[in-house]
């Protein structure tokens, strides 16, 4: 199972790396300061609800939500010395990253069965 997670935990790394930094810089930073002109809801619905850009959001969510969970789980086993405690933390970490991408393919599939209505 190692190999599985330490794959997911690359690949997350990498889009995070790659759309992060945009999505951060276009929703925290140019949207909130009237850099750019707020985006009306239905072509916004239409963007996200499309089925290629529902899947490439719903990747990048898992795969950084996976992403952290292996970094978070090894930060608690080397930086804090909690090793002996592995079993707890590999189900607490896992069970969030998850339940977190469940959360996320609800919102992505809401998104996609609006844009279908």
């Amino acid at each position: 199972m190692e190999p599985v997670l330490w794959l997911l935990f690359s690949g997350g790394g990498v889009l995070s790396a790659l759309f992060l930094p945009v999505l951060v810089f276009l929703l925290a930073l140019a949207l909130p300061l009237g850099w750019l002109s707020t985006p009306e809801r239905e072509p916004m619905l239409q963007l996200v609800g499309n089925p290629l850009t529902a899947v490439v959001l719903l990747g990048l969510c898992v795969l950084s939500l996976f992403h952290w969970a292996q970094r978070f789980r090894y930060t608690l086993f080397d930086g804090l010395r909690l090793k002996r405690h592995q079993r707890l933390i590999n189900a607490v970490v896992y069970t969030v990253a998850i339940l977190g991408s469940a959360a996320a393919l609800a919102v992505v599939w809401q998104a996609v069965a609006a844009r279908s209505r």
